[in-house]
């Protein structure tokens, strides 16, 4: 068994490329619709997915909504245009459409990615903070997941565990005499930096600890088992990604 820390910045892209490696992604990709939810996660799988198909053009800035800021944070201080979704039709990217333009149209074999807020890692479960009463992006995606079997797929970092069912809390935070965002459980699969280091190497990953100081507050603490050609391809994936700026989009 080999150790790893691994930051949250660390984590989203190893997601990323976990992501672009994904069975479903890449059959959707080759034939049907992807679409990839701006968020900041997201950010760095739609850079992955991307590069993947050797298409250029995308930049991470403004690739976000609801994002949660640190207590005090002016946001007006990074305000940037919102360049749209990541919407690829057969492998071709159709700049500045979004989840709504294409919502109605997706069909069976399509998939959507997008991220979300709280993660229940024992129950792999996913859900997603509601600012909008609307219901956001995260409506526009379950007409479509639900009303016409698309395929869902929530890529996560591991600092966002919880310690309850979502269900549970969901219920708590959408009650009539709360206050501030609501919460919506996901239906899709769920994809932590775990999922990637077993896609992209075949070792398992555990999370065993977390946090830390000078730049690895946050961190996860992550445990890799399996043959030693195995744990050395999660040592060379881990170390690609080290020293990933922390995300500032």
């Amino acid at each position: 068994m080999r150790q790893f820390t691994v930051t949250p910045s660390m984590g989203k892209r190893l997601i990323g490329k976990g992501m672009a490696a994904h069975p479903a992604l890449q059959a959707a990709c080759k034939e049907g619709t992807l679409v990839i939810i701006a968020g900041t996660t997201n950010g760095y799988v739609a850079e992955e997915v991307l590069k993947a198909l050797r298409i250029d053009g995308f930049q991470r800035e403004g690739f976000r909504r609801g994002t949660v800021y640190a207590p005090g944070f002016d946001p007006r201080t990074v305000a940037v245009d919102f360049p749209g979704d990541v919407v690829l039709v057969n492998g071709a990217w159709q700049k500045g459409k979004t989840i709504f333009d294409v919502a109605d149209s997706l069909k069976a074999g399509d998939l959507i990615l997008k991220g979300g807020n709280t993660l229940d890692l024992l129950g792999e479960q996913a859900a997603v903070l509601i600012g909008d009463p609307q219901t956001g992006t995260a409506g526009a995606a379950l007409r479509a997941v639900v009303g016409r079997r698309v395929q869902m797929i929530v890529p996560i970092g591991l600092e966002k565990r919880v310690l309850e069912d979502v269900r549970d809390l969901a219920e708590d935070l959408n009650a009539a005499d709360a206050s501030g965002p609501r919460l919506l459980p996901l239906p899709g699969e769920v994809f932590t930096e775990l999922d990637a280091i077993d896609l992209l190497t075949g070792a398992t990953a555990r999370l065993v600890a977390g946090g830390g100081i000078y730049g690895a507050e946050g961190s996860s603490w992550i445990a890799v088992r399996g043959t030693s050609e195995q744990e050395q391809a999660a040592a060379d994936l881990i170390q690609s990604v080290a020293g990933e700026p922390a995300c500032r989009v």
